[in-house]
């Protein structure tokens, strides 16, 4: 087993996570410490706080010049962050000392670094954004369709009352749709620059240190966060909270598939299921196996990113090198379920046989709430409790279906109507067309 899924030659497809293993790779991470560190300069030379001319070289060398991640290693290695050694090979590689010398000015590691990391969340932030939306609309297609088809909910894995395949749906994008809606505040308030030297005075920056900040913030655009945010991680943890829930909120539709397609329920179709080494009868539930292990492992990390958010002083090593090891399986454990996810929600199809047999097969039991209020209109609520209760206990000594025995006891009862899924669905229906709707007006944004 490989030390990550997600870059695995063997399971990277099982758990692929797309373009964002790409951003969270060695050198994704060195580019955008780069292009950061010419957002820097450029900010720098409009202020006069470095030559211009040297401003304008260094923004020319971030985009011509590559530096090889493996050059720093070793750096890394000594100095605990790998700023200092692409520092090093920047100014080598760009052949021009007198520029060279302004490179990084004022700065900090961890300036560069966290910068760095929030163009590359940007990214992946979008690229998750994009395949929820595309979930969310293979749900709402769901949500219209079988608005109106029965099926049993379902409380303590056992039958509850009639709900709607619309409703469970819309059930499952209603999350998902918050999470989208709550993006835009999510950007404006988490994607910051961070820019305050060596210990969050900005001391080695100069009095222009605000504005230039500010102005490194908008050539990155990105925002300013008006302070140094060096051991408050509350804007990782926020964006690693989104991703967490969507990979949760993909989790539970995983968990709900794998038990609604399981042996003796069979209440929907996946396609594109597994097969077996062995029997070839099976055909594994692959893709909600996926989604639900990829929630287990996300809560798991996110608590251990939680923990390294208590940082010591003004810089915490220890904390913050645990952040790098657990935020990027975060990141991508949400990428990877939200693709998987997206494809898993358009391949979902209802089997609306199995779910009539299902309502039809429990002795009419399912319906007993409905009968205790119905009863509830001709004696005190607890005697039509007690007296339904009775019944369902008749129903399975006697085997007889309670419908049966609610008209033989109170034959002034609509029991067509109390016993008909269709007509004890509640709001269901009208839950998964509000859904539906929403979904569609998401598709004309």
């Amino acid at each position: 087993m490989v030390g990550s899924v997600f870059d695995s030659q063997v399971y990277g497809d099982l758990f692929s996570s797309g373009e964002a293993s790409r951003l969270f790779s060695d050198s994704a991470e060195v580019r955008a410490m780069l292009l950061v560190e010419g957002a820097l300069a450029k900010a720098q030379g409009a202020a006069g706080v470095i030559p211009q001319e040297s401003a304008a070289a260094i923004g020319r060398a971030v985009v011509e010049i590559a530096v090889d991640p493996g050059v720093l290693k070793q750096p890394a290695a000594q100095n605990g962050v790998p700023v200092p050694g692409l520092v090093a090979a920047f100014r080598e590689e760009m052949k021009a000392p007198e520029h060279a010398q302004f490179v990084h000015w004022g700065a900090t590691s961890q300036d560069i670094m966290d910068s760095a990391l929030m163009l590359r969340l940007r990214q992946v932030l979008a690229l998750v954004e994009a395949d929820v939306k595309t979930a969310v609309k293979a749900l709402g297609n769901l949500a219209k369709a079988h608005a109106e088809l029965p099926m049993p909910a379902r409380t303590y894995g056992q039958h509850a009352t009639p709900t709607s395949f619309g409703a469970v749906a819309a059930g499952w994008g209603a999350p998902l749709l918050d999470l989208l809606e709550e993006l835009p505040a999510l950007r404006q308030s988490c994607l910051v620059v961070s820019l305050t030297g060596a210990a969050g005075t900005s001391s080695a920056l100069g009095a222009k240190a605000a504005e230039v900040r500010a102005a490194m913030a908008k050539g990155l655009a990105l925002q300013d966060p008006g302070r140094s945010w060096h051991t408050d991680r509350t804007p990782v943890l926020r964006i690693a909270d989104w991703l967490l829930r969507v990979t949760l909120a993909f989790g539970k539709i995983g968990g709900n598939s794998t038990a609604l397609a399981q042996t003796g329920i069979q209440e929907i179709l996946l396609g594109g299921a597994g097969a077996s080494s062995t029997m070839p009868q099976k055909q594994n539930p692959v893709a909600p196996s996926v989604l639900a292990a990829l929630a287990r492992q996300g809560s798991g990390l996110f608590a251990v990113l939680q923990g390294a958010s208590m940082q010591q002083h003004q810089r915490d090593g220890a904390a913050w090198f645990t952040e790098w090891m657990c935020l990027p399986q975060i990141v991508l454990g949400a990428a990877s379920a939200a693709r998987t996810g997206k494809e898993l929600c358009a391949a979902i199809m209802p089997s609306p046989e199995a779910m009539a047999g299902a309502l039809s097969g429990g002795l009419d039991m399912i319906h007993a709430e409905a009968l205790s209020f119905a009863l509830a209109e001709q004696m005190p609520r607890p005697d039509a409790q007690a007296a339904v209760k009775a019944l369902c206990q008749e129903a399975q000594a006697s085997r007889k279906p309670l419908r049966e025995l609610a008209a033989r006891d109170y034959p002034n009862l609509d029991t067509a109507a109390l016993f008909d899924p269709a007509q004890q669905m509640g709001r269901a229906p009208w839950e998964a067309l509000q859904f539906a709707r929403k979904a569609e007006e998401l598709g004309n944004e």
